[in-house]
């Protein structure tokens, strides 16, 4: 009998484990991705500029309500939803749009389901897998107190939806330049980003609940055969939303980096208008 004791098939302490397999490889990805990912995301909403290229628009900066014609690769003042960037805004911050509106597609994915189960097991250790020991803390009290917040996610699905609609917007845009129809590189990666989105975003928990998951039975009445059908098709989605989400993470910061650097002149983007 081993010294540490065991309860429930769990050795006690931290990271403690009687499997032989590596465990820690799949925490210790995702801890890694999400440190990229938002070490970049960051860095990229302070810059405030190079977020646009000819009719390409980041969508890390969509959609912009203020624009700062000053900014180098910056959106023209027309794309701007109120005009040029205002006042009142404090000086210590810089003059980037994607600081008025990066929080709200952000609280979406930070609350998520699927997020949540991650980034608890990779960075706070809660723990970092099964029959794994987790790092010493309170005992676990649920989603109260500053977790309250992510019983809000619900709410900001809604946000994310409109959202969503803004980024198809922003792709048809991307097929136009000047008034001519055409097709580049950047469009295409732009249609995919809202596609990749408009799937991590419909795939979502809490959108299967708003289609049909509120029912207790599809044989109550009222229950609609079109209604079951698209819960059927939504759970479809919802079977593979872990997917999804990771696609859409780093396709939505891969398609800022792009258009950053053909805006920068790092790159040149293939299309049918040069």
């Amino acid at each position: 009998m081993s010294d540490k004791a065991i309860a429930g098939g769990h050795l006690h302490g931290w990271m403690k484990t009687t499997r032989s397999d590596p465990w820690w490889v799949r925490p210790t990805a995702i801890g890694f991705c999400f440190l990229i990912f938002g070490a970049y995301s960051t860095w990229a909403a302070f810059q405030g500029n190079h977020y646009w290229y000819g009719s390409y628009l980041s969508p890390f900066y969509s959609p912009v309500l203020f624009v700062d014609i000053s900014a180098f690769g910056s959106a023209p003042l027309e794309h701007s939803w109120l005009g040029l960037w205002p006042g009142w805004w404090p000086s210590l911050l810089p003059a980037s749009p994607a600081l008025l509106i990066l929080a709200f597609p952000l609280s979406f994915r930070a609350t998520c389901y699927y997020y949540r189960k991650a980034y608890y097991q990779a960075m706070a250790h809660t723990p970092p897998a099964c029959t794994v020991g987790p790092f010493p803390k309170k005992p676990y009290r649920g989603e109260t107190k500053l977790l309250l917040l992510q019983n809000f996610h619900r709410y900001t699905l809604y946000f994310a939806l409109i959202f969503i609609g803004i980024l198809w917007y922003d792709a048809f845009v991307s097929f136009f330049r000047d008034g001519e129809f055409g097709v580049g590189v950047g469009s295409i990666i732009l249609t995919l980003n809202a596609t990749f989105l408009g799937l991590y975003t419909t795939s979502c928990h809490s959108f299967r609940h708003i289609v049909g998951g509120r029912k207790n039975s599809f044989n109550c009445d009222g229950c609609t055969t079109a209604s079951y059908g698209a819960w059927k098709k939504v759970s479809f989605l919802n079977s593979n939303h872990m997917v999804y989400a990771w696609i859409s993470l780093f396709w939505v910061g891969f398609t800022d980096l792009y258009i950053r650097m053909v805006s920068m002149g790092f790159i040149t983007d293939f299309n049918t208008w040069n």
